[in-house]
């Protein structure tokens, strides 16, 4: 079985002690497949690191995540993912989107800043990977406006409702599905069923929102099995199904 990780932060400090030993084990339990997304421009170098170690592995997007649009940065940090895309080739733009959790004083440039970066991805006929905290109305908002046939990716870390799910999917986007299914209180997994599993990827964020039974702790991308197997339940399909159709999924979106 192959797995894809379709979101994972693999150069975070978090892994600084055990990075090699954490990727080995993924690979180890089938998970052979990283997309890595870009922050800022300061993670960049270490992402360019991982993809010349594992070449065959580790798939880069580009992009300026919202929490790190700021007043007196965003426009810089927007010119410098602009020549990164001009430069070399990503499999995506991300992770782009807008977060209010953080800092809603942020709202106007992190609008601004999200539509450029999806202005970016169709121009260079890529997918986006979209970030979303306490933001659906305003994410939708800038999606209906750029809505078109060149418009497409994945929601990362999809925690909204049924309706919003079917939203999200109406924008060509898949719904990255992580550790939150797992939770008690996650919600996702009460209507997942609904949603046809041609539209779903597999992802884990790691090392952020670790399923059960490592809820708490530092997640990695091994557990992006525990993600599947809990998929597995929910739609009454042997895991290999679940790896083999979103590993498909995420081949569509990405190319790769």
């Amino acid at each position: 079985m192959i797995f894809t990780d379709t979101h994972t932060h693999l150069y975070s400090e978090e892994f600084a002690n055990d990075r090699n030993d954490m990727i080995q084990r993924a690979i180890a339990a089938g998970v052979t497949r990283f997309f890595v997304p870009s922050i800022d421009s300061g993670c960049t170098n270490a992402m360019y690191q991982l993809e010349a170690a594992y070449p065959d592995n580790v798939f880069l997007m580009m992009g300026l995540h919202p929490v790190y649009v700021k007043p007196e940065s965003w426009e810089k940090e927007l010119d410098f993912v602009e020549s990164e895309l001009k430069r070399r080739k990503f499999c995506a733009v991300g992770e782009i989107g807008i977060d209010l959790y953080w800092d809603k004083s942020t709202l106007g440039i992190q609008q601004q800043a999200f539509r450029r970066q999806i202005q970016l991805a169709k121009h260079y006929h890529l997918p986006i990977n979209i970030h979303c905290r306490e933001a659906f109305d305003e994410i939708f908002e800038v999606l209906e406006s750029e809505k078109s046939d060149d418009l497409f990716g994945i929601f990362h870390c999809f925690t909204g409702n049924f309706e919003q799910a079917q939203q999200a999917i109406s924008y060509n986007m898949k719904l990255g599905i992580g550790g939150v299914t797992t939770f008690k209180n996650g919600k996702i997994d009460t209507f997942l069923k609904d949603i046809p599993l041609e539209h779903i990827v597999l992802e884990t964020d790691a090392p952020y929102l670790a399923p059960v039974p490592y809820r708490g702790k530092r997640n990695e991308s091994a557990y992006v099995v525990l993600v599947a197997e809990k998929l597995a339940s929910i739609y009454g399909c042997p895991v290999a199904e679940i790896a083999e159709k979103t590993t498909l999924n995420s081949r569509k979106v990405y190319g790769i």
